[in-house]
């Protein structure tokens, strides 16, 4: 067990083989290698990938088809390659999440660049979508219908 110092957990105790990691970092966030996936709270689809390095740098994340059933996409070979993918059944996928300005309600996910985590080897992978027609944005919570 590894103890970390974090900013928002206070100090944890993480089991090494549940370290999440990234060869190249994320993008914008490259030095960033070792993370661990906290649950929200329990029964919650919510989830912090918390850096092992940087106290206070957490990433707010969510399963990508808890909201969006419908959303699709192909891993590049380079991808599949570069993470030692062999069984789909052990490859989780998650989506990023932004809260603007702190309000729940409009909250959106990354489409555009899933997080590939392959949990046979605890290797994960920000991969881009080339060719999509996702965003960065996709609303959570549609907007409510407007009274007329």
């Amino acid at each position: 067990m590894r103890k970390v110092n974090t900013s928002r957990f206070g100090e944890i105790e993480v089991d090494e083989k549940k370290i999440v990691r990234f060869k190249n970092g994320i993008p914008a966030f490259e030095d960033e290698h070792e993370f661990i996936i906290l649950p929200y709270e329990d029964e919650s689809p919510y989830y912090f990938m918390q850096s092992l390095k940087s106290p206070d740098l957490a990433f707010l994340l969510t399963i990508p088809f808890l909201f969006f059933p419908e959303y699709t996409f192909e891993i590049d070979d380079e991808s599949v390659k570069e993470l030692d993918i062999k069984n789909q059944e052990n490859v989780f996928y998650y989506s990023m999440i932004t809260i603007p300005n702190g309000s729940i309600r409009y909250m959106t996910a990354n489409l555009v660049a899933p997080i590939v985590l392959n949990a046979d080897n605890m290797q994960a992978k920000q991969v881009v979508l080339e060719k999509s027609y996702y965003t960065t944005k996709h609303r959570l919570f549609p907007e409510p219908a407007k009274k007329e």
